[in-house]
């Protein structure tokens, strides 16, 4: 009897104490935000300014009050941009704090490895520019969100904006177009839009597909010279991009002729070629450098100037830097849609956080009140449509700075929508996954 006393005691107590440590995490009203990064190895030149963004919006946020009162912590995890490692973040933090709101993988590989992993776990993914490009269709891929666009969206922008210089996309008939692309999932994203639009505009489209981590390209650019394409896209990362333009140069390849993803445009890739990237173009995924915006003058103020910034005062407000600001503005107000369904000032779990990314109304008067006003264009989700926006624009390097060369263009959903159904359908059919209903859009 003593025994099942004591055995007694010591399940209460032990259901006290997990009670007890319930009641005081929920009291601490803190909302996890686990954060990938790659500091070091090849890519870090880019990684470490967008991981900077991230951190440094998220203490605004906390010098703000944080999220209607509910605080962000959050955690780093390196992953050398290699899936593996990225995985292995992904499953060490997802747990952690009461649970991840949401995560962030800055990689395509990664993307597509966790996307098998995110539905079991009810932890949704931005992949804000980048992933896979069907994931836009949110009636298949319930937990991913590309906002702001895909590489399906870049890449048609880009045959836009050269058949505008043209002379109309008749023009491009004729034409040859090189793609200079990692060689990775990153790298070949792009690929099916450009050769859709090759078989409409009767352009030759040349893959010229370059090895992690992109520092060898001489055999690649002799292959330019000799064919000779009329532009060439650059769908690189990292050192591969400031490598082309070295390669650019040797080979006499004009620089105005070069067009880069968003990821291929940004100060790390042309500050070391000096004026030999003056004239290089890129796409901007809504922003630029946006120095002047409110929200960069609020971190300069709420967490630089009280010596609490993530990296040097000097590239706030620079490319990358804005993209990590962006890509963890987009995750905050995931949230705080979320609170607006599910109770105002409370944690939100990464299911309730799902449903607030699919439910993003981010139009400009609240971008204007966040600090984004002249950094980015509304942001509108569904059930259906799990990107929100499809705007870029191109902008050029001048030899010190990057300045805005065109105007806003959309993708041709007439040319993407088809794609997006065809490649969900089949992604839908080789996993045995039903499409959603309409009940389970209002669920």
């Amino acid at each position: 009897m003593k025994l099942r006393n004591l055995a007694l005691a010591a399940a209460v107590g032990a259901a006290t104490l997990a009670g007890m440590a319930q009641q005081a995490y929920a009291q601490a009203k803190e909302q996890f935000f686990p954060v990938l990064v790659y500091r070091t190895g090849a890519y870090a030149p880019n990684g470490v300014p967008v991981a900077n963004g991230w951190i440094d919006y998220f203490k605004l946020i906390n010098a703000q009050g944080g999220i209607n009162g509910v605080k962000i912590i959050y955690e780093e995890c390196e992953t050398g941009y290699a899936t593996d490692r990225g995985v292995e973040c992904y499953e060490r933090l997802k747990g952690k704090h009461g649970g991840a709101t949401l995560f962030q993988p800055l990689s395509t590989g990664i993307t597509f490895a966790l996307t098998e992993k995110a539905p079991g776990d009810k932890i949704p993914l931005i992949t804000s520019g980048y992933g896979r490009s069907e994931s836009t269709d949110g009636m298949v891929f319930k937990w991913n969100f590309p906002l702001a666009g895909t590489y399906w969206d870049a890449a048609d922008i880009l045959i836009q904006h050269i058949a505008k210089k043209e002379g109309g996309l008749d023009k491009l008939k004729g034409k040859k177009i090189a793609l200079v692309y990692h060689d990775s999932p990153y790298g070949k994203e792009p690929i099916a839009l450009l050769q859709e639009r090759a078989k409409m505009h009767g352009f030759e489209l040349q893959l010229l597909p370059v090895t992690h981590p992109g520092v060898e390209q001489k055999a690649t650019w002799l292959q330019i010279r000799q064919s000779r394409p009329d532009y060439v896209f650059l769908w690189g990362w990292g050192v591969m991009n400031s490598t082309a333009l070295k390669e650019a140069v040797a080979t006499g390849y004009p620089r105005e002729k070069m067009y880069g993803v968003w990821w291929a445009g940004a100060e790390p890739d042309v500050k070391d070629v000096g004026d030999g990237a003056k004239g290089y173009n890129a796409l901007a995924l809504q922003h630029g450098a946006v120095k002047d915006a409110k929200v960069v003058q609020d971190i300069l103020k709420l967490v630089h100037d009280k010596n609490q910034g993530t990296g040097p005062r000097d590239e706030v407000g620079q490319v990358l830097y804005m993209r990590g600001l962006m890509s963890a503005m987009l995750g905050v107000e995931g949230v705080r849609r979320a609170q607006e369904r599910f109770g105002k000032g409370k944690v939100m779990t990464g299911e309730q956080v799902r449903w607030g990314l699919e439910n993003l109304a981010l139009d400009q008067k609240k971008l204007d009140a966040l600090g984004f006003a002249g950094v980015m264009r509304p942001i509108s989700t569904s059930c259906a449509d799990h990107r929100g926006a499809t705007w870029a624009r191109v902008h050029t390097w001048d030899g010190t700075k990057w300045v805005f060369s065109s105007d806003w263009y959309e993708s041709d959903s007439a040319v993407i929508k088809p794609m997006v159904k065809s490649a969900a359908d089949k992604y839908a059919a080789e996993k045995k996954l039903p499409r959603r209903t309409a009940e389970d859009c209002q669920a």
